[in-house]
């Protein structure tokens, strides 16, 4: 899931530098949303490793 943060970031920075604000605009959004589930889903998997060996 990182891995499609990363490409619709690579998206809109490059959709930025070419001047398409709607479709930059757009990629960040998907980029930003995807970047707060990977966040987390790393802390849920982070706190149950914790109670699995505690």
């Amino acid at each position: 899931m990182l891995r499609w943060t990363i490409i619709f970031l690579v998206v809109a920075l490059v959709a930025a530098l070419f001047g398409f604000g709607g479709i930059a605009a757009g990629a960040a959004g998907i980029a930003k949303i995807l970047f707060y589930i990977f966040i987390v889903l790393f802390l849920v998997s982070l706190i149950g490793g914790m109670l699995k060996k505690g």
